[in-house]
């Protein structure tokens, strides 16, 4: 016999069920592990409905919580479906999935000490109650950890939504959200939060729209092309490649046996080199663009070398093209020789912040293909930092990826695998170091698998895309599944949070930020944008001048 007709049968027999406390509105009907169901009253959910308590207001209704006694124990479970029974129509069967548990309060019987999971089940029969606001107040009230408060939790109108800030960061977190739900927006929201309760913290912001450098003027540093000054030779070997080696397939490993052993020798020309034991192809240590040219020249001239000239050459062309194209002068310039290690590594991980915990890395207006070196050394860098520091007093550092699908794609072939394989290996090591990754996407199913399991807490916003949320759901905790079925439906700046940054898994309406702490993605408005005119030909001008001398 199906749940359905044992709910029939149910029902049918025992047509006057209901004969319960008035404040009860139902009770439990089948119950099996994580999911279990409820037979409810549908005649108190509609007087329920006109509460002025919008906690009591939305009882019984998809996405709303209930509780059930246990002993001494509250149970609190979040209602996922809702069918009418066949039979009597004035009764729904109500699918649930429990929440945690809370001890009852002798006096007055509200509910504290409210955690995740359930020690006891309640056995068919328990009554079932709606949960007022002041019941969620006590569910989601945050504890003695460091929390940072981000909003409303629904439905009620002061229900504080906090997040631990040390679970959160300590397992990695994602932020998902479709174009145009206000991720950037929460993203800077949440980062605001933590920069005030840790103004002494280490931030780094891959930020690839140029869009979060106006919301963190006060307490941040912004990066751009003008004043980042990345040495190029704190590239490791594969980076190298990434960015000298043109050609393909077999000829592409015999120009990257060619590169290892003419950068090892240039690297060798430095003083530093006689100090370090065992000099690698990976050392950051400085060598000079000319050297390396000239290394390769020489090797060209050898008689025993291995194969043709052409190798050298196209090695020797494409570096002698990068160093004279003034778009890679940020990062290839000569004035970028002497040995700067320290001085970048403590501008870029704010050793010590001075009240400006995060940095901004605008990399907007970088050349397309080498954005992923980039993004890949300063990775490379945060994670190499904590792996060396090991026996240093710990600085844990956060690095936040927005447009993370560009940089952790799930494809394995083509360019960009640097910036993969160093992301993919901070989800899954970077925590034994003190580096944590936040990941902002939109397309959550086009990460390389596995990452987004890393994550142990997931903020997730409005998700158009069924592929999208399958994705989501899949990397989710079992409680939070119920919440999920609403992804689609949530309205802008509002989000599901679930995992260890949480208590429970909720649904938050996200706070308003100030003006001014804002990101610069707000979309315009054509029909406003559309009624001006005038001054055409001087934007014509300016713009010219920027896109030809490629600044800004």
């Amino acid at each position: 016999m199906t749940q359905m007709h044992g709910a029939d049968h149910f029902a049918g027999a025992q047509p006057h069920v209901f004969q319960a406390p008035v404040d009860a509105m139902g009770m439990v009907f089948q119950i099996s592990g994580s999911s279990s169901q409820l037979i409810i009253d549908a005649s108190r959910i509609a007087a329920l409905s006109h509460d002025s308590d919008p906690s009591l207001a939305m009882a019984g209704q998809v996405g709303s919580q209930v509780k059930m006694r246990v002993g001494q124990v509250w149970l609190i479970a979040s209602v996922r479906a809702m069918t009418m029974d066949r039979q009597d129509s004035n009764s729904i069967i109500v699918d649930i999935d429990f929440l945690g548990e809370g001890d009852e309060e002798k006096l007055t019987g509200r509910i504290y000490r409210f955690r995740r999971g359930v020690t006891r089940y309640p056995t068919p029969g328990t009554e079932v109650y709606p949960v007022s606001s002041a019941d969620m107040q006590q569910i989601y009230s945050a504890d003695d950890r460091p929390h940072v408060q981000i909003g409303t939790v629904y439905p009620t109108s002061d229900t504080r939504a906090a997040l631990y800030v040390d679970s959160m960061l300590g397992k990695h977190f994602a932020l998902l959200g479709s174009t145009g739900t206000g991720k950037s927006t929460s993203a800077a929201l949440i980062l605001h939060r933590i920069c005030d309760l840790s103004p002494q913290g280490h931030i780094v912001m891959i930020d690839p729209h140029g869009e979060y450098g106006a919301a963190f003027q006060q307490n941040g540093a912004v990066y751009d092309v003008n004043n980042l000054a990345l040495p190029y030779w704190l590239m490791n070997f594969e980076e190298h490649c990434e960015v000298f080696v043109t050609s393909e397939g077999s000829e592409r490993t015999v120009d990257c046996d060619i590169l290892a052993k003419c950068l090892l020798a240039a690297r060798s020309k430095n003083r530093l080199a006689e100090s370090i034991g065992r000099l690698t192809v990976d050392s950051p240590v400085p060598y000079l663009l000319s050297d390396l040219t000239n290394i390769l020249q020489n090797e060209m001239g050898k008689l025993d070398k291995g194969t043709g000239s052409l190798p050298y050459m196209r090695l020797k062309t494409k570096i002698d093209e990068i160093k004279s194209d003034p778009r890679y002068s940020f990062m290839f310039s000569g004035m970028l020789v002497a040995d700067s290690m320290q001085e970048f590594l403590a501008k870029i991980f704010r050793l010590p912040s001075g009240g400006k915990p995060i940095s901004i890395i605008d990399v907007s207006s970088m050349p397309s293909d080498i954005t992923s070196v980039v993004v890949s050394v300063l990775s490379r860098l945060v994670f190499d930092y904590a792996l060396w520091a090991r026996d240093e007093p710990q600085r844990p550092i956060l690095l936040v990826c927005e447009e993370a699908h560009r940089y952790i794609p799930s494809s394995t072939t083509g360019g960009g695998q640097a910036v993969r394989r160093i992301l993919e290996r901070i989800a899954k090591e970077g925590r034994k170091y003190g580096v944590s990754l936040g990941l902002i996407t939109q397309r959550p199913s086009d990460l390389a698998e596995g990452v987004l399991s890393q994550c142990g807490t997931i903020i997730s916003m409005r998700l158009n895309n069924d592929r999208d949320q399958a994705f989501v759901k899949a990397a989710m905790p079992e409680g939070a599944r119920g919440f999920l079925d609403s992804i689609p439906a949530l309205r802008n700046r509002e989000a599901i949070i679930c995992g260890e940054g949480v208590a429970v898994p909720i649904r938050v309406a996200l706070d308003n930020l100030e003006e001014e702490r804002r990101p610069a993605s707000g979309d315009p408005s054509f029909t406003e944008l559309w009624r001006q005119s005038g001054g055409e030909a001087d934007i014509l001008d300016r713009t010219i001048t920027r896109w030809r001398s490629q600044g800004r």
